[in-house]
């Protein structure tokens, strides 16, 4: 298996793995005022947060930026509950406008979720030669692993917006109240003082 191909699986299976649901559920809060003909939106979305990402595990590994861990973990969910509860007291009209504050948190938070994963990136790339195509294979199969998520959550919406005609702002308050108590339990589980 190629270098690129190894950190391109890594990238994926990262954000699909279940035990970081953080991730997921960041995604997920990303994506829950947009249906599925917002594609383009998301895809700008799930793509801001991979570029945000991209930047801080790139500036880790060489060791230009450096976080206390317990810090990190715990701005985390910080930023999965600050995306949630944004979604709650927006003003949800038949479509999002064409600048959400959205896209701002994907990439600055996409910044801090970089930082969560850079400890045990830099110690698999500590035995690299390059980090460059270790670091573009990790970054592409994490956009591959967004946009499964998002192909799965958006498809879940049409059914039950769509479907089972439940209303976008139900649908809407429901997920992110959700994502936002799921966020408040992290943030508690991960405090640093």
């Amino acid at each position: 298996m190629s270098q690129f191909s190894t950190y391109f699986e890594l990238g994926y299976q990262h954000i699909l793995d279940i035990r970081g649901y953080d991730h997921i559920l960041f995604v997920v809060a990303l994506c829950a005022i947009y249906q599925a003909k917002d594609w383009k939106k998301v895809l700008i979305l799930v793509t801001a947060f991979t570029i945000g990402h991209s930047i801080t595990l790139a500036l880790s590994t060489m060791n230009l930026v450096n976080f206390r861990t317990d810090i990190i973990e715990f701005l985390i969910p910080v930023t999965i509950f600050v995306t949630a509860v944004s979604n709650l007291v927006k003003k949800h009209g038949s479509t999002p406008a064409k600048f959400s504050s959205n896209y701002f948190y994907a990439l600055f938070f996409g910044l801090i979720h970089g930082l969560g994963f850079s400890n045990y990136l830099k110690s698999l790339l500590g035995r690299e030669e390059s980090i460059l195509t270790p670091l573009l294979g990790f970054n592409l199969g994490l956009e591959l692993g967004q946009i499964i998520i998002v192909i799965f959550f958006m498809i879940t919406s049409f059914v039950f917006v769509g479907l089972f005609n439940v209303s976008k702002r139900d649908w809407i308050l429901v997920i992110s109240s959700a994502i936002a108590g799921i966020a408040i339990s992290l943030m508690i589980e991960t405090k640093f003082w």
